[in-house]
Protein backbone atom coordinates (compact mmCIF):
# COMPACT_ATOMS: atom_id res chain seq x y z
CA UNK A 1 0.00 0.00 0.00
CA UNK A 2 1.03 3.56 -1.17
CA UNK A 3 1.81 5.93 1.53
CA UNK A 4 1.87 9.30 0.35
CA UNK A 5 4.17 11.74 2.31
CA UNK A 6 2.72 15.43 3.07
CA UNK A 7 5.57 17.38 3.47
CA UNK A 8 3.38 20.55 4.52
CA UNK A 9 3.25 18.81 7.93
CA UNK A 10 7.24 19.22 8.07
CA UNK A 11 8.37 22.52 9.19
CA UNK A 12 11.81 22.54 8.48
CA UNK A 13 13.69 24.17 11.61
CA UNK A 14 15.97 26.56 10.82
CA UNK A 15 16.92 30.36 11.11
CA UNK A 16 19.21 31.09 8.49
CA UNK A 17 18.49 32.36 4.91
CA UNK A 18 21.03 30.36 3.16
CA UNK A 19 19.28 27.13 4.34
CA UNK A 20 15.72 28.62 3.37
CA UNK A 21 17.41 28.79 -0.13
CA UNK A 22 19.09 26.09 -0.77
CA UNK A 23 21.47 25.91 -3.86
CA UNK A 24 18.55 26.76 -6.26
CA UNK A 25 18.34 30.27 -8.09
CA UNK A 26 14.97 31.80 -6.96
CA UNK A 27 13.35 34.60 -8.36
CA UNK A 28 13.65 37.57 -5.80
CA UNK A 29 16.76 36.86 -4.17
CA UNK A 30 20.32 38.12 -5.13
CA UNK A 31 23.30 36.11 -3.73
CA UNK A 32 26.73 36.95 -3.34
CA UNK A 33 29.62 34.98 -2.04
CA UNK A 34 33.17 35.82 -1.43
CA UNK A 35 36.05 33.93 0.29
CA UNK A 36 39.01 34.54 3.00
CA UNK A 37 40.95 31.55 3.21
CA UNK A 38 38.52 29.02 4.88
CA UNK A 39 35.75 31.80 5.87
CA UNK A 40 32.60 32.07 3.75
CA UNK A 41 30.90 34.99 3.29
CA UNK A 42 27.52 35.32 1.63
CA UNK A 43 25.35 38.32 1.11
CA UNK A 44 22.16 37.75 0.50
CA UNK A 45 19.02 40.30 -0.43
CA UNK A 46 15.54 39.29 -0.60
CA UNK A 47 12.88 41.62 -2.13
CA UNK A 48 9.25 41.39 -1.99
CA UNK A 49 8.68 38.70 -4.67
CA UNK A 50 11.64 36.27 -2.89
CA UNK A 51 9.58 37.23 0.29
CA UNK A 52 6.80 35.43 -0.77
CA UNK A 53 8.95 32.33 -1.89
CA UNK A 54 10.90 31.63 1.07
CA UNK A 55 9.14 33.40 3.96
CA UNK A 56 11.86 35.34 5.47
CA UNK A 57 11.32 39.40 5.35
CA UNK A 58 12.22 41.83 2.33
CA UNK A 59 16.20 42.94 3.40
CA UNK A 60 19.52 41.44 4.15
CA UNK A 61 21.15 38.46 5.58
CA UNK A 62 25.25 38.32 5.85
CA UNK A 63 26.24 34.63 6.38
CA UNK A 64 29.88 34.14 8.03
CA UNK A 65 30.73 30.23 7.57
CA UNK A 66 33.77 29.54 9.50
CA UNK A 67 35.26 25.56 10.34
CA UNK A 68 37.46 26.48 13.65
CA UNK A 69 37.32 28.86 16.50
CA UNK A 70 39.10 27.10 19.07
CA UNK A 71 42.84 28.62 17.76
CA UNK A 72 43.17 32.27 18.59
CA UNK A 73 44.71 33.52 15.59
CA UNK A 74 41.02 31.96 13.57
CA UNK A 75 39.30 32.94 16.04
CA UNK A 76 40.61 36.54 15.64
CA UNK A 77 39.97 36.37 11.91
CA UNK A 78 36.49 35.19 12.24
CA UNK A 79 35.91 38.60 14.71
CA UNK A 80 37.66 41.06 12.08
CA UNK A 81 35.86 39.53 9.43
CA UNK A 82 32.54 40.01 11.60
CA UNK A 83 33.07 43.84 12.64
CA UNK A 84 34.10 44.40 9.34
CA UNK A 85 30.90 43.01 7.91
CA UNK A 86 28.46 44.49 10.73
CA UNK A 87 29.86 48.23 10.27
CA UNK A 88 29.46 47.80 6.39
CA UNK A 89 25.41 46.76 7.11
CA UNK A 90 25.69 49.96 9.49
CA UNK A 91 26.39 52.09 6.48
CA UNK A 92 24.25 50.00 4.38
CA UNK A 93 21.11 50.80 6.42
CA UNK A 94 22.61 54.71 7.01
CA UNK A 95 23.38 53.97 10.78
CA UNK A 96 25.96 56.97 11.71
CA UNK A 97 28.80 57.25 13.69
CA UNK A 98 27.49 59.52 16.64
CA UNK A 99 24.13 57.19 16.52
CA UNK A 100 23.25 55.84 20.16
CA UNK A 101 22.88 52.19 20.30
CA UNK A 102 21.13 49.60 22.64
CA UNK A 103 21.94 45.84 22.65
CA UNK A 104 19.82 43.23 23.45
CA UNK A 105 21.29 40.20 24.73
CA UNK A 106 18.30 37.56 24.16
CA UNK A 107 17.55 34.07 25.77
CA UNK A 108 18.44 32.24 29.00
CA UNK A 109 22.12 32.17 31.01
CA UNK A 110 20.94 28.85 32.81
CA UNK A 111 21.03 26.98 29.36
CA UNK A 112 24.61 27.15 28.20
CA UNK A 113 22.95 26.52 23.93
CA UNK A 114 20.55 29.62 24.46
CA UNK A 115 22.86 31.30 26.50
CA UNK A 116 24.38 32.95 23.79
CA UNK A 117 22.88 36.35 24.18
CA UNK A 118 23.88 37.04 27.64
CA UNK A 119 27.27 35.95 27.63
CA UNK A 120 27.83 38.30 24.71
CA UNK A 121 26.28 41.50 27.06
CA UNK A 122 29.36 40.85 28.79
CA UNK A 123 31.82 41.56 26.54
CA UNK A 124 29.62 44.11 25.45
CA UNK A 125 31.88 48.07 26.26
CA UNK A 126 28.61 50.17 27.87
CA UNK A 127 29.39 54.52 27.45
CA UNK A 128 25.81 55.61 27.94
CA UNK A 129 26.22 56.43 31.90
CA UNK A 130 29.91 58.03 30.86
CA UNK A 131 27.44 60.38 28.81
CA UNK A 132 25.79 61.05 31.49
CA UNK A 133 28.38 62.14 33.67
CA UNK A 134 31.04 63.77 31.53
CA UNK A 135 32.76 64.09 28.26
CA UNK A 136 33.72 61.25 26.54
CA UNK A 137 36.47 61.41 23.95
CA UNK A 138 35.80 60.95 20.49
CA UNK A 139 35.60 57.59 18.46
CA UNK A 140 33.52 56.51 21.07
CA UNK A 141 29.16 56.44 20.61
CA UNK A 142 26.80 56.08 23.24
CA UNK A 143 25.60 51.96 24.23
CA UNK A 144 23.30 50.79 26.46
CA UNK A 145 22.66 46.98 27.04
CA UNK A 146 20.66 44.62 28.64
CA UNK A 147 19.69 40.72 28.74
CA UNK A 148 16.20 40.50 29.56
CA UNK A 149 16.35 37.00 30.85
CA UNK A 150 13.30 35.00 28.67
CA UNK A 151 9.20 35.76 28.92
CA UNK A 152 9.15 32.18 30.98
CA UNK A 153 10.96 33.97 34.22
CA UNK A 154 9.70 37.45 33.77
CA UNK A 155 6.29 37.09 32.82
CA UNK A 156 7.08 40.02 29.96
CA UNK A 157 6.80 39.71 26.20
CA UNK A 158 10.85 40.65 25.41
CA UNK A 159 9.42 43.23 22.75
CA UNK A 160 7.44 44.76 24.64
CA UNK A 161 10.28 45.39 27.53
CA UNK A 162 12.78 46.85 25.07
CA UNK A 163 10.04 49.08 23.56
CA UNK A 164 9.63 50.08 27.34
CA UNK A 165 13.26 50.77 27.29
CA UNK A 166 13.43 52.76 24.39
CA UNK A 167 10.67 55.13 25.21
CA UNK A 168 12.91 55.94 28.36
CA UNK A 169 16.30 56.48 27.02
CA UNK A 170 17.62 57.93 23.63
CA UNK A 171 17.99 55.14 20.79
CA UNK A 172 18.98 55.39 17.68
CA UNK A 173 18.95 51.93 16.48
CA UNK A 174 18.41 48.32 18.36
CA UNK A 175 21.17 45.62 17.84
CA UNK A 176 19.74 41.64 19.13
CA UNK A 177 22.11 38.69 19.79
CA UNK A 178 20.07 35.42 19.84
CA UNK A 179 20.92 31.77 19.69
CA UNK A 180 19.35 30.16 16.44
CA UNK A 181 18.48 27.02 15.09
CA UNK A 182 19.99 25.01 11.77
CA UNK A 183 18.84 22.15 10.04
CA UNK A 184 22.72 21.57 9.42
CA UNK A 185 24.95 19.37 11.74
CA UNK A 186 28.14 21.36 9.53
CA UNK A 187 26.74 24.72 10.24
CA UNK A 188 26.14 24.48 14.27
CA UNK A 189 28.66 26.94 16.35
CA UNK A 190 29.92 27.52 13.20
CA UNK A 191 28.33 30.09 11.40
CA UNK A 192 26.99 33.85 12.23
CA UNK A 193 24.04 35.70 10.68
CA UNK A 194 23.32 39.31 10.41
CA UNK A 195 20.59 40.84 9.33
CA UNK A 196 18.59 44.34 9.46
CA UNK A 197 15.19 42.47 9.48
CA UNK A 198 14.68 41.93 12.89
CA UNK A 199 14.30 38.46 14.81
CA UNK A 200 11.60 36.14 16.08
CA UNK A 201 13.18 35.08 19.41
CA UNK A 202 12.58 31.53 19.44
CA UNK A 203 11.45 30.51 16.12
CA UNK A 204 14.09 28.24 15.34
CA UNK A 205 12.72 25.58 18.13
CA UNK A 206 8.92 26.01 17.07
CA UNK A 207 8.63 28.45 20.44
CA UNK A 208 7.63 31.75 18.86
CA UNK A 209 7.62 34.86 20.71
CA UNK A 210 6.24 38.59 19.61
CA UNK A 211 9.00 39.93 16.53
CA UNK A 212 11.68 42.67 17.14
CA UNK A 213 12.02 44.86 14.55
CA UNK A 214 11.63 48.30 13.27
CA UNK A 215 7.79 47.13 12.57
CA UNK A 216 7.27 46.51 16.03
CA UNK A 217 9.27 48.97 18.18
CA UNK A 218 9.67 51.89 15.93
CA UNK A 219 13.96 51.72 15.57
CA UNK A 220 16.59 50.10 12.90
CA UNK A 221 16.94 46.57 14.01
CA UNK A 222 20.29 44.56 13.59
CA UNK A 223 19.88 40.93 14.38
CA UNK A 224 22.85 39.01 14.98
CA UNK A 225 22.88 34.78 15.75
CA UNK A 226 24.52 31.91 15.71
CA UNK A 227 22.79 28.25 15.65
CA UNK A 228 23.74 26.33 18.25
CA UNK A 229 20.90 23.73 18.57
CA UNK A 230 19.73 21.11 15.46
CA UNK A 231 16.82 18.79 15.64
CA UNK A 232 17.07 14.80 15.43
CA UNK A 233 15.46 14.50 12.41
CA UNK A 234 18.36 16.75 10.73
CA UNK A 235 20.80 14.35 12.54
CA UNK A 236 19.57 11.31 11.21
CA UNK A 237 18.55 12.41 8.11
CA UNK A 238 22.19 13.92 7.77
CA UNK A 239 23.86 10.89 8.36
CA UNK A 240 21.87 9.03 6.00
CA UNK A 241 23.77 11.30 3.42
CA UNK A 242 27.19 11.13 5.13
CA UNK A 243 26.60 7.42 4.50
CA UNK A 244 25.68 7.73 0.66
CA UNK A 245 29.14 9.86 0.21
CA UNK A 246 30.85 7.70 2.70
CA UNK A 247 29.98 4.58 0.71
CA UNK A 248 30.48 6.04 -3.01
CA UNK A 249 33.46 7.78 -1.95
CA UNK A 250 35.25 4.52 -0.73
CA UNK A 251 33.87 2.46 -4.00
CA UNK A 252 34.96 5.22 -6.44
CA UNK A 253 38.46 5.41 -4.64
CA UNK A 254 39.31 1.86 -2.88
CA UNK A 255 41.44 0.40 -6.15
CA UNK A 256 43.31 3.73 -6.10
CA UNK A 257 47.17 3.42 -6.12
CA UNK A 258 47.66 6.90 -3.85
CA UNK A 259 45.00 5.95 -1.42
CA UNK A 260 47.50 3.06 -0.31
CA UNK A 261 49.67 5.84 0.93
CA UNK A 262 47.22 7.63 3.07
CA UNK A 263 47.56 7.86 6.92
CA UNK A 264 44.07 7.71 8.50
CA UNK A 265 40.64 8.43 7.31
CA UNK A 266 40.07 10.76 4.32
CA UNK A 267 36.73 13.81 4.99
CA UNK A 268 34.89 12.67 2.34
CA UNK A 269 32.87 15.77 2.81
CA UNK A 270 35.75 17.92 1.43
CA UNK A 271 35.81 15.89 -1.85
CA UNK A 272 33.63 16.25 -4.56
CA UNK A 273 31.66 12.79 -4.13
CA UNK A 274 28.99 12.27 -6.59
CA UNK A 275 26.77 9.83 -4.88
CA UNK A 276 25.97 6.56 -6.71
CA UNK A 277 22.12 6.35 -7.23
CA UNK A 278 22.12 2.67 -7.61
CA UNK A 279 24.13 2.31 -4.60
CA UNK A 280 21.84 4.30 -2.56
CA UNK A 281 19.13 1.82 -3.19
CA UNK A 282 21.01 -1.30 -2.77
CA UNK A 283 21.99 -0.22 0.91
CA UNK A 284 18.91 1.39 1.82
CA UNK A 285 16.14 -0.17 -0.38
CA UNK A 286 13.03 2.21 -0.25
CA UNK A 287 14.55 4.59 1.88
CA UNK A 288 17.47 5.26 -0.76
CA UNK A 289 14.32 5.73 -3.78
CA UNK A 290 13.43 8.93 -1.15
CA UNK A 291 14.67 12.50 -1.88
CA UNK A 292 16.13 14.65 1.20
CA UNK A 293 12.56 16.19 1.89
CA UNK A 294 10.87 13.04 1.95
CA UNK A 295 13.50 11.19 4.30
CA UNK A 296 12.84 14.24 6.19
CA UNK A 297 9.05 14.23 6.67
CA UNK A 298 9.69 9.79 7.37
CA UNK A 299 11.53 10.51 10.05
CA UNK A 300 9.74 13.31 11.47
CA UNK A 301 6.45 11.07 11.40
CA UNK A 302 9.10 8.18 13.21
CA UNK A 303 9.98 10.02 15.83
CA UNK A 304 7.97 13.05 16.93
CA UNK A 305 4.58 10.81 18.25
CA UNK A 306 7.48 9.05 20.70
CA UNK A 307 8.75 12.36 21.83
CA UNK A 308 12.25 11.83 20.50
CA UNK A 309 12.84 14.71 18.16
CA UNK A 310 15.10 16.46 20.05
CA UNK A 311 16.84 19.64 20.16
CA UNK A 312 20.61 18.54 20.52
CA UNK A 313 23.80 20.90 20.74
CA UNK A 314 27.39 19.74 20.77
CA UNK A 315 29.10 18.47 23.98
CA UNK A 316 31.81 21.28 23.62
CA UNK A 317 29.17 24.10 23.37
CA UNK A 318 30.36 25.32 27.00
CA UNK A 319 33.66 26.23 24.84
CA UNK A 320 32.49 27.63 22.01
CA UNK A 321 29.99 29.66 23.49
CA UNK A 322 32.66 31.14 25.51
CA UNK A 323 34.35 31.98 22.21
CA UNK A 324 31.17 33.04 19.83
CA UNK A 325 30.22 35.78 22.10
CA UNK A 326 33.60 36.97 22.45
CA UNK A 327 33.79 37.09 18.63
CA UNK A 328 30.30 38.94 18.71
CA UNK A 329 30.74 40.98 21.25
CA UNK A 330 34.30 42.48 21.27
CA UNK A 331 33.35 42.14 17.19
CA UNK A 332 30.47 44.58 17.81
CA UNK A 333 32.63 46.89 19.91
CA UNK A 334 35.25 47.51 17.62
CA UNK A 335 31.82 47.67 14.96
CA UNK A 336 29.90 50.52 17.02
CA UNK A 337 33.37 52.37 18.47
CA UNK A 338 36.15 53.86 16.40
CA UNK A 339 38.68 54.15 18.87
CA UNK A 340 37.71 50.10 20.00
CA UNK A 341 41.18 48.32 17.55
CA UNK A 342 41.77 45.81 19.96
CA UNK A 343 40.11 44.11 22.98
Amino acid sequence: MEHDIDLSKYQLRTDLAIEAIGEDKIEGISCEEEKYDDIKITNVYVDEIGSKKIGKKIGDYITIEFTDITDYNRKEKVKDIFSLELKKLLKKISINDDASCLIIGLGNDKSTPDALGPLTISNILVTNHLFLYGNVEDGFRKVSAISPGVMGTTGIETSDLITSIINSLTVDFVIVIDALASQSIERVNRTIQMTDTGIHPGSGIGNKRKEISKDTIGKPVIAIGVPTVVDAVTIVSDTINYMYKHFSYTKDTINKPSNRLTVGNVNYLKKDVIVDEELKHKLFGMIGSLNDDEVKQLIFEVLTPIGYNLMVTPKEVDFEMEKLSDIIGNGINRALHKNVNNL
